[in-house]
């Protein structure tokens, strides 16, 4: 069934995700596009900063707490939030702070810096470091995992571990991605169904719901929430065909939703 918006937060010691924003490509008047807080006893990490993210965060967090982000890609509605996160960490909550993502994305970002270069003598409190599929870090008690997806730029499927359970984001995919190859044993994914099946033959390089859970069913994995749907496609349609396919937990993100793996 289609997920509740009542989601009560799970104690700290527990890995949780909470939704920021999850709109596909661009965002609705309820919903920013894609961020995610991933919280362990020992970390607070931001996964991708689409724009409108940044204030849901601090409903969650004070913001000197965070402890890292991770950017999947460099399209817009995934990145497009950190500068406005360096002007807050330059000026108002001045702070350091890693920063992980594609060589896409780190080039956009040093050219949009390299434009306020004039403007600040201040040094950059976002501290960048360029991963790949074959990277791995350690975050806290967060053991983080990469993969490429199957989308026109250098994308990063994201699996992270904790104390016992694994929780993975397709982040944006044609159906040519395997959740398999970010391992065995995965609990929780969050996948790309950015679309209805009737969408499969015009060329997206997204998948449909239908897609996104045949990619969960053969992963075997325990539950499927599916996310960056666009504005204006029906969630509850979405849901029904990701029913058809996967025997499993299918529950559909929405901003504001908070899970535990």
């Amino acid at each position: 069934m289609l997920s509740s918006k009542k989601s009560a937060k799970p104690t700290s010691d527990q890995l949780t995700v909470t939704v920021l924003g999850c709109s596909g490509t661009y965002a609705s008047a309820d919903n920013p596009c894609s961020g995610y807080l991933v919280q362990s006893s020992q970390a607070n990490v931001l996964l991708d900063c689409g724009p409108g993210t940044l204030g849901p965060l601090q409903k969650n967090i004070d913001l000197t707490a965070l402890t890292a982000i991770l950017i999947t890609h460099c399209h817009p509605d995934h990145w497009l939030e950190l500068p406005v996160m360096r002007n807050v960490f330059t000026w108002f909550v001045p702070r350091e702070i890693p920063v992980y993502g594609t060589q896409q994305t780190h080039d956009m970002d040093a050219a949009m810096l390299s434009v306020k270069a004039s403007h600040s003598n201040r040094r950059d409190p976002l501290h960048w470091n360029v991963i790949s599929h074959d990277s791995t870090l350690q975050i806290g008690d967060q053991s983080w995992s990469f993969a490429t997806t199957d989308h026109p730029v250098e994308t990063l499927a994201m699996r992270v571990d904790c104390d016992g359970r694994s929780a993975a984001f397709s982040s944006d995919t044609g159906p040519a991605w395997d959740f398999r190859t970010l391992g065995e044993g995965i609990h929780t994914a969050l996948c790309d169904a950015s679309h209805p099946s009737s969408y499969e033959d015009q060329g997206s390089p997204h998948m449909s719901a239908r897609q996104a859970a045949g990619a969960a069913a053969a992963a075997n994995i325990e539950r499927l929430i599916l996310t960056h749907i666009a504005p204006g496609i029906d969630p509850q349609a979405q849901l029904a065909e990701a029913q058809e396919v996967f025997n499993g937990n299918v529950d559909v993100a929405f901003a504001g939703m908070v899970f535990n793996p």
